[in-house]
């Protein structure tokens, strides 16, 4: 083989994307010595997002300080890229689940810090924000994202007020008018890889909620904020995002990133690939990994697998997913353009036991799909 392109997601809990690029380049390389090996590690749009697109392009990393989940003071960092025109900012950098551990409370978690991450990518000069969704602490719509933009909340009584997950019910206002003029002409890209909408049984509040801290009453509670933030947005704004797919992403981020900054939605995938000029990547490569930490029918929605299948389909270059797992139902992968499916569960044993010899069992499974792809190659 002349030339191999590794493109997979992390395997969550267990072995980063960086990670998995690095071992399957090792087994690669043992049996296919002359190949060109080229390592695009992928994040779905959480933490470790900036890191991906910094070790898959030439890029700056840029240190602000910002707010924190709780109106902390913290320093978070992003990405500029293609010479300081695209910058790469992740909503877990400054309201990340990890940083609420022992404290978590959706109610009071804000996306403030967010908003003055892209406001000072603007002013750097970046024309395009990539917006990572993914991995938050919050469920205040990008309400706080949209204050420290200049966007104006007011309560019943007129008072100006920062918006977070339970108060949402309490806005009464907004005021789109004083939107910080330094994003004038950018355009917003928000890396989303769920499809759920803003609020109801399937909405941002009852089925992330729980994940970050809310019990039933809780939920019940941020959903109805959600409720009423929607129709003061299609009051004041002219805007209804609570069915678009991807809406109730981040606790309802992508619905605060369409309505109140006019970004778009887009798979996470979709914009790696994009960024890394991936159809011109492979057009002269002899394979093409893969892979994710289960595969299964939600990623036959378009995750990192289906979404690399199906941009590498109409290149005719094999695709070969490696993952750490696979349900049932995931047929249509090989119509979708997979050439092969390989498991890193050897021994089929659970989770628990499995990841902790998941990098072990990823480089066999490597250097066996290696050791076979040399019968076609001598």
């Amino acid at each position: 083989m002349k030339k191999v392109v590794l493109i997979p997601d992390s395997f969550k809990g267990t072995i980063s994307s960086q990670e998995v690029c690095e071992i399957v380049a090792r087994q690669v390389l043992r049996f296919h010595p002359e190949a060109e090996v080229i390592s695009i590690p992928v994040a779905d749009g959480g933490e470790g997002t900036v890191d991906c697109f910094l070790l898959s392009q030439p890029g700056e990393r840029v240190s602000a300080q910002v707010k924190g989940p709780y109106f902390e003071d913290i320093t978070a960092d992003y990405a500029l890229l293609d010479g300081g025109k695209t910058a790469v900012v992740e909503i877990a950098s400054c309201a990340g689940l990890p940083m609420v551990d022992g404290r978590k409370n959706p109610k009071m978690t804000t996306t403030y810090g967010f908003g003055q991450l892209i406001l000072d990518a603007a002013r750097r000069g970046a024309t395009r924000i990539v917006a990572a969704l993914g991995g938050s602490c919050t469920n205040d719509c990008a309400c706080g994202m949209a204050a420290a933009l200049g966007v104006a909340f007011y309560n019943e009584a007129g008072e100006p007020f920062i918006p977070t997950g339970g108060t949402l019910r309490d806005i009464w206002r907004i005021d789109r008018s004083g939107l910080a003029k330094e994003l004038s002409g950018v355009e917003i890209v928000a890396m989303c890889d769920i499809d759920n909408p803003m609020y109801g049984a399937t909405g941002a509040a009852y089925v992330f909620g729980p994940q970050k801290g809310a019990d039933g009453a809780m939920v019940e509670e941020l959903d109805q904020g959600l409720r009423h933030l929607s129709q003061v947005l299609i009051r004041d704004l002219g805007v209804d995002v609570a069915q678009l797919p991807g809406a109730g992403a981040a606790g309802a981020a992508g619905a605060g990133v369409v309505a109140f900054l006019g970004g778009s939605l887009e798979k996470g995938i979709d914009v790696v690939l994009d960024a890394v000029k991936f159809e011109e990547l492979i057009a002269d490569a002899d394979l093409i990994f893969t892979g994710e930490g289960k595969l299964d029918t939600q990623s036959i929605r378009g995750k990192v697998v289906v979404g690399v299948s199906r941009r590498a389909k109409d290149s005719g270059v094999p695709v070969i997913a490696i993952v750490g797992d696979v349900g049932d139902g995931i047929g249509a992968v090989y119509d979708l353009g997979v050439s092969a499916v390989f498991s890193t569960n050897q021994i089929a044993v659970p989770f628990e036991e499995a990841r902790l010899r998941a990098k072990e069992d990823l480089a066999a499974t490597a250097e066996n799909v290696a050791r076979f792809a040399q019968l076609f190659t001598r």
